[in-house]
């Protein structure tokens, strides 16, 4: 039987058991959203056993997250508005789970991790700060984000 946590002696034992950090962030993972597993349960999504049910593609997506279950509300009402948002993520992957959603709803975004070019970077603020911009989302990753943006 497996302890998620085995207790450490010597520098062989700490390589190989888990730490507790990664732990943490496999948590995170699944507070996120389903689809973040998908590395660690592939042979389980794969036979449908951790998938939802639902057959519509964007049904499917926010049956895998209370939070962007939450966060697809808050967003129609903010677009019904005519509100603008910022949405941070620590974790690219939750990026590109929020691509996917903002593709299957129609909500014209733009995107920013740590893998944007200088020059793609900004274009790409430059298009959501324009007068008039049609752009409703701006997805960030917490690190990109901290280099020095100015988003109106």
């Amino acid at each position: 039987k497996r302890r998620l946590v085995a207790p450490r002696t010597g520098s062989a034992a700490s390589a190989s058991t888990p730490r507790l950090q990664n732990i943490v962030v496999q948590l995170r993972k699944v507070c996120n959203h389903t689809e973040l597993l998908r590395d660690q349960l592939g042979e389980l999504c794969d036979a449908g056993l951790v998938e939802s049910e639902e057959e519509d593609p964007l049904a499917r997506l926010l049956a895998g997250s209370g939070k962007l279950a939450l966060l697809d509300k808050l967003l129609a009402k903010l677009a019904a508005a005519k509100h603008r948002v910022l949405v941070f993520s620590q974790m690219t992957r939750m990026l590109d789970v929020l691509e996917d959603y903002m593709a299957l709803r129609g909500y014209a975004y733009e995107r920013l991790d740590g893998s944007t070019k200088e020059r793609d970077r900004r274009a790409r603020i430059d298009t959501f700060n324009a007068p008039g911009s049609p752009i409703f989302a701006f997805l960030l990753s917490t690190r990109a984000a901290g280099l020095g943006i100015n988003l109106a």
